[in-house]
C-alpha cells in the first residue's frame, strides 16, 4: 500500500507492496483560524482576564517557544498585545524571550519569522543569567533573571502530547524554556524520568507536570495562551491559568490525536517532518513516542524507521552536544542506558530516552543528509525507507508521531 510520510517541509512517497501495512488514521477535527480562536480564548479566559490582570505601568515579559516547535506565538503575541494595549501597557514595556531552554539560540531571520513585527522586543534565553524564585523539592528554581524581574509574566505556546509532561506548554515553556540548569536537571533527570507516571498523554498524577506547575506558582506565572494542534492544523485554543489551559487543551488533543493499537508490529515506521526532524535529537522523538507509548506498538527485537532531513546533524545548543557525546561515545544501548541511570548533564534526556527504547529493538534513520552521524549514534541509516524494512514485515505507519497519542 502506498503512502506519504513527513520529510523536511515536504512528504516522501512509499511503496512496501510486500509487506502488510497499516495506517494510524487518527479522529482529527475541524481546523480553526487560529487568531480567530486565540481571541475567544482570551475573551473567555480560565480565570480573571488579561486586561484585570494588568497594570499601566507593569514590565511585562512575554516566553514564546522556540525554533524546535511550530508553534503559532506571532499571531497569539499579537492577540495578547491587544489586551495589554487594552489595560493601558505601552509596547515599549514588553520583552519577548525565545524560550530555548538548552537548546541553541535564534537567529535574527527565525526570531523574524516567528514574531514578524514583534521580533525588534526578542531575546533567546540565557541559562546562564538566572535569578531564583523558590524551591521545589529542595531544587532551586532559576529563571532568565528578565522574566523574574517582570511585573506580569505571560506565555504562549501549544499543548501536544510530551514524552515527560504528558502534554507540552502551560508552565513548562516559561520554567523550563526560560529556566536555569538545576530544574532541568531535575526534572529531565534519571530519576524523574524513570517513574512510570511520568510518561506522554498523562497529567494528573504525572511527577513532572506537578513540578513544573509548582514551578510557575513559585515565579508567578500570571497568564498563559495555548493552541493545540490536530493532524492539520490546529484545533482549539485556550488562555489564562497555565494549568487550566493544559487541562483544556488536552481533553481536545486526546480526542483528536488517539490511535487504538490492537495488536504489535514488526516496524513502525514514525513520521516527524519540519522542524523537528532538522536535527538527530529531535528526531529521536520519531523512536521513542511509540516505543515508549502506552500503546506499545513494536515487537519485542522489532524495528523503528523514521525519515528525516538533519540538515543541522544532532543539533546545535548545550543540550544536543551532551545528547551526542553519551550517543556517540557508547558502544550499546544497554551499556549506555545502565550508564546514564546514574546520572547525566541537563540536555542528555533525550539520549537517555533514546537509548532506553534501543534496548526494545532497532532503530533506522532514513533519507538523511548525514547517515554516517546516525551510525555514530547506536541508531541504523539507509537511503530509503523501503530500504530498512524486510519484505513480509507487518508495518504500521505513524504519520505525524509528535503529535499521535498510541493507546
Amino acid at each position: 500500500m502506498p503512502f506519504e510520510v513527513p520529510h523536511g517541509d515536504d512528504y516522501l512517497a512509499v511503496d512496501l507492496p510486500d509487506c502488510d501495512v497499516t495506517i494510524a488514521e487518527l479522529p482529527g477535527g475541524e481546523p480553526v483560524d487560529v487568531r480567530e480562536a486565540a481571541e475567544a480564548a482570551v475573551a473567555d479566559p480560565h480565570g480573571p482576564p488579561l486586561a484585570e490582570r494588568a497594570d499601566p505601568d507593569d514590565e511585562v515579559a512575554i516566553v514564546v517557544t522556540d525554533v524546535t516547535r511550530d508553534a503559532p506565538d506571532g499571531v497569539m503575541v499579537d492577540v495578547l498585545f491587544e489586551e495589554l494595549h487594552a489595560a493601558g501597557v505601552d509596547r515599549d514595556q514588553v520583552r519577548i524571550v525565545l524560550g530555548l531552554g538548552l537548546h541553541r539560540p535564534m537567529d535574527h531571520a527565525e526570531i523574524e519569522a516567528e514574531l514578524g513585527e514583534y521580533a525588534a522586543l526578542a531575546e533567546n534565553h540565557d541559562p546562564d543569567d538566572t535569578v531564583t524564585v523558590g524551591e521545589v523539592n529542595d531544587v532551586p528554581i532559576e529563571i532568565y533573571r528578565p522574566v523574574a524581574e517582570a511585573d506580569l509574566v505571560l506565555t504562549t505556546g501549544q499543548s501536544e502530547p510530551h514524552q515527560y509532561a504528558g502534554f507540552s506548554g502551560g508552565a513548562k515553556t516559561v520554567v523550563i524554556g526560560a529556566g536555569g540548569e538545576s530544574f532541568i536537571k531535575y526534572t529531565h533527570g534519571p530519576e524523574m524520568l524513570s517513574q512510570d507516571d511520568v510518561k506522554l498523554g498523562k497529567i494528573d498524577g504525572n511527577p513532572f507536570r506537578e513540578a513544573v506547575e509548582e514551578a510557575g506558582q513559585m515565579l508567578g506565572l500570571d497568564f498563559c495562551l495555548n493552541v493545540t494542534p490536530g493532524p492539520d492544523g490546529f484545533l482549539d485554543a485556550a488562555a489564562g491559568d497555565s494549568g487550566a489551559v493544559v487541562r483544556n487543551l488536552a481533553e481536545t488533543a486526546r480526542e483528536a490525536l488517539a490511535f487504538e493499537v490492537d495488536e504489535q508490529y514488526d516496524v513502525v515506521v514514525s513520521g516527524v517532518g519540519a522542524p523537528k526532524d532538522a536535527q538527530l535529537y529531535q528526531t529521536t522523538r520519531g523512536i521513542t513516542y511509540v516505543v515508549l507509548s502506552d500503546g506499545a506498538p513494536v515487537k519485542e527485537g522489532g524495528r523503528v524507521v523514521v525519515p528525516a532531513v538533519l540538515d543541522e546533524g544532532y543539533g546545535a545548543g548545550r543540550g544536543e552536544e551532551r545528547f551526542y557525546e553519551w550517543l556517540s561515545g557508547a558502544e550499546d544501548a544497554e551499556s549506555c542506558y545502565q550508564a546514564m541511570l546514574e546520572g547525566y548533564e541537563p540536555g542528555a534526556q533525550r539520549g537517555f530516552v533514546t537509548v532506553r527504547s534501543l534496548r526494545h529493538g532497532d532503530a533506522y534513520i532514513t533519507n538523511s543528509e548525514d547517515p554516517e552521524l546516525v551510525e555514530d549514534c547506536l541508531m541504523n541509516a539507509a537511503a530509503t525507507v523501503e530500504d530498512a524494512i524486510e519484505p513480509g514485515s507487518d508495518v504500521l505507519v505513524v504519520p505525524k508521531a509528535p503529535k499521535t497519542l498510541l493507546v
